[in-house]
């Protein structure tokens, strides 16, 4: 597939080096044996190396070997190689094609698909880059079985958060078959892959560039992404958007907007699923403080999105500020 889509002799490989020595091998040999130079450029495995110096070593192997802009480049693993490769493609040359090729759970079922491309800032995370649509994306659910259980579960939040904002029926069979997605079992994990592309495709397909409902996504991420920054990492990704979907239904539910039995589901189900729904150790201000720099923040007012059921949420600029404290407060 990728020979196909190549008009170039050589081919851009992005990956980090956790994914590196278990994956690129077989893939470069495959490419090569197709007739493709691979150029590849291996950045340190992290967040905290989601920057712009990484980006510069990817421009750098890229440009030096020649590239133009026929040349796919490939973005094999989780969900910052993802972010990274894509926003390096389209900034080179004013836009190079791109495969994604995730690796782990939360890259397969988010991170890979919808365009969403860019790098973290010391202020905040996430705040640059560029909407920019792979060519394909290429999943292959088996990787999941190398995956650390730690991110295994962290995937598990962003499937957990697509089955609250749109399917209370695939949140039911969640539920049912949690022990069998935490314990890496791969028929199901390839099922519910391909059930959390469909609805985040469903979403993305509707509004591409976010200027109504893709924001749903966001789902926990407001919260979540202050964790994030203000534990300078400590908190996965996964595990921060547990923490935002637990602080986010609690406001739903001193706002009256969900029932009582929702907001246990949830919380229950995030529980079950290995991820944090308390014990947060962090200053409740300075989270409140670093969610005044999110990126969805709109005519100086917070959005959040908010579950009126399973299946269903809404988006709202109107919850006080000590609303806001309170229900990180509550992570306690």
């Amino acid at each position: 597939m990728l020979r196909r889509l190549s008009q170039h002799d050589k081919i851009g490989l992005v990956t980090d080096s956790n994914v590196e020595p278990l994956y690129a091998p077989a893939l470069e040999g495959a490419l090569e044996r197709q007739g493709l130079t691979v150029v590849k450029a291996v950045i340190p495995a992290g967040e905290q190396n989601k920057t712009l110096g990484q980006i510069e070593r990817v421009y750098d192997a890229m440009l030096r070997a020649g590239i133009e802009r026929s040349t796919v480049m490939v973005a094999l693993g989780g969900g910052v190689v993802g972010d990274m490769t894509g926003f390096a493609a389209a900034t080179l040359l004013r836009g190079v094609p791109f495969v994604q090729m995730p690796t782990s759970l939360l890259a397969m079922v988010d991170a890979s698909v919808g365009g969403k491309t860019g790098i973290d800032h010391a202020v905040g995370k996430n705040l640059i880059g560029a909407f920019y649509q792979p060519k394909t994306v290429l999943i292959d659910p088996a990787t999941l079985a190398t995956l650390p259980p730690r991110e295994l579960r962290s995937g598990l939040a962003e499937c957990i958060k697509h089955e609250i904002i749109r399917d209370v029926a695939g949140f039911a069979r969640l539920e049912e078959n949690i022990q069998r997605a935490v314990s890496c079992d791969i028929v199901y994990l390839s099922e519910l892959v391909a059930h959390n592309v469909a609805i985040k495709t469903s979403v993305v397909e509707a509004d591409p560039f976010e200027n109504a409902d893709r924001a749903h996504l966001n789902f926990g991420h407001t919260f979540g992404h202050a964790i994030e920054r203000v534990s300078n990492y400590a908190y996965s990704h996964g595990e921060a958007v547990a923490l935002g979907m637990v602080a986010a239904t609690h406001v739903a539910r001193q706002l009256g907007i969900v029932e009582a039995d929702a907001q246990q589901r949830i919380v229950r189900l995030i529980g079950r699923a290995g991820l944090p729904t308390a014990g947060l150790t962090l200053d409740a201000a300075e989270v409140v403080a670093a969610m005044s720099v999110d990126k969805k923040v709109k005519s100086r007012r917070l959005r959040f999105i908010l579950p009126v059921a399973i299946g269903a949420v809404v988006i709202r600029d109107d919850v006080p500020g000590s609303l806001v404290k309170e229900a990180v407060e509550s992570l306690r």
